[in-house]
């Protein structure tokens, strides 16, 4: 069973992701919580898988919560909930360690294809939403380069063919289509996202993308 925590400031937002996700079998809603600092609460007591985390809530925020929560070691995977698909607060999420963000009004379909995918392990990078949010946000970095020299450095640990699999992660592609691009097979495609990953020091996907965007590696379209 997936087990899912829901944080939102809305009890018919989270009704209505409740009742999606209790109709699923292979899923569970384990607690609720309607800020930030009762959702830290109710994770130090219960254990959940995925936390679909509200970025504007009252007392703290879910920027600030998620941050704190990914901190303290062991921790469930947050997705981050916003209204709008360029939404700074979204942005700042993933730089705090989510795995990726949802828009509330997103169909079921694709918000059970984002918690089995966090669930697995995996990030959701490729809807063009996510995309859009990074390319919208990251040339604001522009003018502080300097602040990201560091982090750009550390892709000198990447090999070539590794830095080419980063891009093309950013551009949101799977590892079957990686595979596809770069005529090699799926499983080697898989084992050099885990490398990265292990040496970048980052938890998932997602993390990768916003660095890849951050360092100029790839930058933003149009």
């Amino acid at each position: 069973m997936i087990r899912v925590a829901l944080v939102d400031d809305q009890e018919l937002v989270r009704t209505g992701f409740r009742m999606v996700i209790q109709a699923q079998s292979d899923m569970e809603v384990v607690g609720e919580a309607a800020d930030g600092l009762k959702a830290l609460d109710l994770l130090r007591g219960v254990r959940a898988d995925v936390v679909l985390m509200d970025v504007r809530m009252p007392h703290l925020d879910g920027v600030e919560t998620t941050r704190r929560l990914l901190g303290a070691g062991s921790a469930p995977h947050v997705i981050i909930l916003t209204t709008f698909d360029l939404d700074e607060y979204a942005y700042a999420g993933l730089q705090a360690g989510a795995s990726g963000f949802l828009l509330k009004d997103v169909p079921s379909a694709e918000l059970l294809y984002g918690v089995r995918a966090v669930a697995g392990g995996d990030a959701i990078v490729a809807p063009s939403t996510t995309r859009r949010l990074l390319e919208h946000f990251v040339p604001q970095f522009d003018a502080a380069a300097g602040a990201h020299q560091h982090r750009g450095a550390r892709l000198d640990l990447l090999t070539e063919r590794e830095r080419d699999v980063l891009v093309l992660m950013a551009r949101g592609l799977p590892n079957s289509e990686i595979a596809e691009y770069l005529v090699i097979a799926e499983a080697t495609a898989k084992t050099h996202v885990h490398r990265i990953l292990t040496k970048l020091g980052l938890r998932d996907r997602v993390q990768a993308v916003v660095l890849a965007y951050e360092t100029g590696l790839v930058r933003p379209s149009g």
